[in-house]
């Protein structure tokens, strides 16, 4: 790793956050798929313990939490290695500043659902108010993490119909939202704010620029560690390098990270600077 040059190395973290596979990051920059895979490792645990550092105190109001699915190797019906099957990623984020202030790699269960709603809890400096789906986890784990005071906690319940003339057997159809329930579960939430947009829309866009994610490829995590190390270096340029759309606009035209909205950081950052703070011997001076 310590041959490849700075420039080497940023262009093979910007061609995996910008939605490229391994060996098509090889292709497109020279490295080898060893070298690529074992940078990848180093900057994704990295990007996960300097996040789990820097988003603390956070004074959100509005979040929304939901979870997405991937799988490690095969998927669970046809998985024979142990590790292998599906994956899911817990994700949480702020509906004002945009900022994806909590994520856990794991199985879709009771117990990780809980550790992900603590993690979420810690990170809060005044009371939320909290939307998820109507999955059953959700009111053991969002009750095991907050207190009754600390959280306005509702579920968005919708009901999905098949399309019309086509045929159910079809596996990859989309189906259709034919209503939304909303259901007041703690507290006293403020129901015209009770609402999943936002989480949705954010795991399209890993979908679709996670290639790991990405549905009817071969580009499927093979390694549970490459899985979570890659989300991890996703949510860091997510978080600390994308300008968003509409925080821009209303920024006035400043190009705003959701960082820059929460009052973390005060420009955009370079794949450069990420990287950078990786190395002790280097002077940095981002915020």
């Amino acid at each position: 790793m310590n041959k490849l040059t700075d420039a080497k190395r940023a262009a093979i973290v910007k061609a995996l956050v910008e939605g490229n596979s391994i060996r098509a990051t090889c292709r497109l920059t020279g490295a080898a798929k060893a070298t690529v895979l074992k940078l990848l490792v180093e900057v994704g645990e990295f990007c996960d313990g300097y996040q789990n550092f820097r988003l603390r105190q956070l004074s959100a109001v509005r979040v929304e939490a939901d979870e997405i699915w991937a799988f490690v190797g095969a998927k669970q019906q046809r998985a024979v290695r142990a590790g292998d099957g599906d994956i899911w990623t817990f994700t949480a984020i702020d509906a004002d500043s945009k900022l994806m202030i909590s994520w856990l790699v794991g199985a879709r269960t009771v117990e990780n659902a809980s550790a992900f709603m603590q993690d979420l809890r810690s990170r809060m400096t005044r009371k939320i108010q909290l939307t998820t789906d109507g999955h059953s986890m959700y009111e053991t784990a969002v009750r095991s993490a907050f207190n009754w005071d600390e959280v306005d906690r509702a579920m968005l319940v919708k009901e999905y119909g098949q399309t019309e003339g086509v045929d159910g057997s079809r596996r990859y159809s989309p189906a259709v939202c034919t209503g939304a329930t909303k259901v007041r579960k703690i507290g006293r939430p403020d129901v015209d704010l009770v609402s999943t947009s936002y989480i949705e829309r954010s795991n399209l866009t890993l979908r679709m620029q996670q290639r790991r994610f990405t549905r009817l490829t071969n580009a499927f995590s093979k390694k549970a560690e490459n899985h979570a190390r890659a989300v991890s270096l996703y949510f860091m340029y997510y978080n600390f390098c994308r300008a968003h759309q509409t925080l821009t606009k209303a920024n006035g035209g400043v190009h705003t990270s959701p960082v820059m909205a929460a009052g973390l950081t005060t420009h955009i950052w370079k794949i450069e600077e990420i990287l950078a703070l990786m190395d002790p011997a280097k002077v940095v001076t981002s915020n």
